[in-house]
């Protein structure tokens, strides 16, 4: 199926917001254990849209890109929903991510 670039982006786009929906109504759902079975977690999103927003040269700070991926403030996020990380989680995690997240 050959589709324009616009179209591409926003169909992109709206999968990427259904993602975050997703993401914000699983706060069940640990970033550790994100990084152990997929290899990325909300703050890797939240990195990487500060990093799309830098390459194109629009302000947004770290905080700001959290914020956006979270829908709260990240210390809210973390005082709300994030666990303790078992010892076999760490683990895990520094076989899947060696370089500390």
């Amino acid at each position: 199926m050959a589709i324009d670039d616009k179209t591409r982006t926003e169909l992109e786009a709206a999968a990427f917001r259904r993602l975050i929906d997703h993401l914000r109504t699983r706060t069940d759902v640990q970033n550790i254990d994100l990084m152990n079975l997929a290899g990325f977690c909300r703050n890797c999103l939240s990195n990487w849209l500060k990093d799309a927003a830098d390459a194109q040269g629009v302000p947004l700070s770290k905080d700001e890109s959290r914020e956006a991926v979270y829908g709260m403030p990240y210390e809210t996020w973390k005082s709300k929903y994030q666990g303790t990380a078992t010892p076999e989680q760490l683990e895990a995690m520094k076989k899947v991510h060696p370089h500390n997240h």
